[in-house]
């Protein structure tokens, strides 16, 4: 009975690790209690699941890491559910695959480093949040270095590194702490626990508070005197690097006001541009299509009236349903030629050009063979308009996996059917990184989640853009701390590149943002609105344009060398000592 008691305490305690970390994570990124996150956590959050896996097998390290990436990111991304009640449970059960997996790599790197594992542990951990970034199934939501989207100076850095070195200057003091203070105060405090239990049993209460708080004060001095000479140095180095960073921060924080500028109107209707599309009948849709329509005129001819006037007007992602280009071309469904006629006749009458988020149809039967959908292509894309004219169109590159994009219908049918009776939406993926020009300036649109990927706001610039344009549709999450996250990841493609960002969105956060990663303006969330914003132009690559994801891909590199390593070296002495073993019985037989 006592071991059933001690099993259930441990798992019990377990269990408390692993929301506590989970809880730790949520919080440091915007959230419902905060609605910018509490950055501060993320210095720390990660001291929980280390100290459970220290306690742990590796089966069980597996186990809980299960637990801990299911439960992680069910708080954090909690409003995945409301686009889809399959959206959350895939993501979720990814991360539960992929923590499962870490957590046994960091397991093992406590075995085959076991006197100093915990920088192993640190580099293992920055190169999962590179590689996770990476192919079908990327996502960037979660990185620990976007939780600092708002300590300007700190993130700075990124210049340089990317947000591979702010995550890593944040990360470690977590992995530092767990592997040198708390195995020190565990052992310590069992051997400190068995010194009280001789001492105070047959002592008064007194004497008990007074070796008590004698103990406790020898084991504080205990651990600052105990710490290794390694470990100071190690943790003096990152002391270092952290304070190189904020100076590096405060010295590059540019001040814009004395150079050249541009005005762009950045328009937020508030709706889900979707939602009509569910409609119980046809008629009904258009009603609200043209609805959004009347909305979307509206707000830009508030724009345009407003002084200084803008250089350009930008519409959120897919704001404007039917495809334009498919309806003007073909004209198959009149109901939606009417609305696209509409759109036209009204921005032939304005003198600046506009940039529409819309769902572009093209006849393509190399892509689509089959006639009874008229070999129609979708792309999700950003389409320039001058007057009635399209100027130039920019189509989706990284599409969001299963709910745009599932590149597996032949490998894995029953997925790919069931995503098709949930009414998923498919696009095809763009092939060409679109610089648009317009008087005064150069842009790049990337569209919704492009932006939380540093590697396509890069080759934008790097081909020339001098602002980056994101078009979004957050209106589906009815989340704040949705559209703040988004917004974190966003923050970072402006200082990584030293470019401005303005955001269009349908329900927020539309805003500006210059190139030290300041949020300059920002319209109120769920509300019909504009905003006209002034923003710096800059020119110079930065060290991030020129050379990508370097730091991310060294961490990848190394922590694969140091597991192999690890691996090789106590292969070699599990071999010796049992060679060791039996030399010992031969030569005690001879003898």
């Amino acid at each position: 009975m006592g071991k059933e008691n001690g099993w259930v305490k441990l798992n019990l305690i377990h269990l408390g690790l692993v929301f506590s970390a989970s809880i730790l994570f949520a919080l440091s990124f915007p959230n419902l209690l905060f609605r910018n996150g509490l950055p501060f956590l993320a210095w720390f959050s990660y001291i929980p699941i280390l100290v459970l896996i220290s306690r742990n097998s590796l089966l069980a390290c597996a186990g809980w890491g299960a637990v801990y990436g299911y439960t992680a990111y069910a708080l954090f991304n909690y409003w995945l559910g409301a686009f889809h009640p399959l959206a959350g449970a895939i993501v979720y059960t990814i991360y539960l695959f992929y923590m499962a997996v870490v957590f046994t790599l960091l397991k093992l790197a406590a075995v085959f480093f076991p006197k100093r594992s915990y920088p192993v542990q640190w580099i293992i951990w920055l190169a999962f949040e590179y590689l996770r970034t990476k192919g079908f199934l990327g996502y960037s939501y979660g990185i620990t270095g976007y939780s600092q989207w708002r300590i300007i100076p700190l993130i700075q850095i990124a210049k340089i590194t990317g947000v591979w070195g702010v995550s890593a200057l944040v990360t470690f003091p977590s992995f530092w702490l767990a592997g040198t203070i708390i195995p020190y105060i565990s052992r310590k405090g069992a051997k400190i626990a068995e010194i009280e239990n001789q001492q105070t049993l047959n002592a008064n209460k007194i004497s008990k508070k007074i070796i008590s708080s004698t103990l406790c004060s020898c084991r504080f001095g205990g651990i600052i005197l105990q710490i290794k000479l390694i470990e100071k140095i190690i943790i003096i180095i990152w002391a270092a690097a952290l304070c190189a960073a904020l100076v590096f921060g405060f010295m590059t924080n540019t001040d814009f006001s004395s150079g050249p500028e541009v005005r762009i109107a950045l328009i937020q209707h508030n709706t889900d541009p979707w939602l009509p599309s569910k409609a119980p009948t046809v008629r009904l849709a258009n009603e609200l299509y043209r609805k959004d329509l009347t909305i979307l005129k509206n707000l830009s001819d508030e724009a345009l009236s407003s002084e200084p006037k803008p250089q350009l007007v930008v519409w959120p992602e897919t704001a404007f349903v039917p495809r334009i280009y498919w309806h003007t071309t073909y004209r198959d469904d009149p109901a939606s030629w009417d609305m696209v006629r509409e759109l036209l006749e009204y921005l032939s009458g304005k003198d600046v050009p506009f940039l529409i988020g819309n769902d572009d149809g093209l006849m393509d039967p190399a892509k689509n063979p089959n006639p009874n959908e008229k070999f129609r292509i979708d792309y999700n894309a950003a389409l320039l308009f001058h007057k009635d004219k399209i100027i130039k169109t920019y189509r989706k590159l990284h599409l969001v996996p299963f709910t745009e994009h599932f590149p597996y219908k032949k490998q894995l049918p029953f997925i790919y059917n069931a995503l098709k009776k949930a009414d998923t939406h498919f696009w095809e993926k763009g092939d060409e990184e679109t610089v648009f020009s317009v008087p005064g300036f150069t842009f790049s649109a990337p569209i919704c989640f492009e932006d939380t990927f540093g590697y396509l706001s890069r080759n934008f610039v790097r081909r020339g853009a001098d602002v980056l344009v994101n078009l979004s549709n957050d209106a589906w999450s009815n989340s704040l701390p949705a559209q703040n996250q988004h917004l974190s990841m966003a923050v970072f493609r402006s200082v990584e590149n030293y470019r401005p960002m303005v955001r269009s969105t349908a329900s927020g956060q539309t805003c500006a943002i210059d190139p030290n990663g300041k949020v300059t303006a920002l319209a109120s969330p769920f509300s019909e609105t504009w905003i006209n914003v002034t923003i710096p132009l800059v020119k110079g690559n930065t060290p991030y344009t020129l050379y990508g994801d370097y730091l991310a891909l060294f961490f990848t590199l190394a922590a694969a060398a140091l597991l192999i390593y690890g691996a090789i070296c106590c292969t070699i002495k599990q071999n010796m000592g049992g060679r060791g073993n039996e030399y010992k019985e031969k030569d005690t037989n001879r003898r």
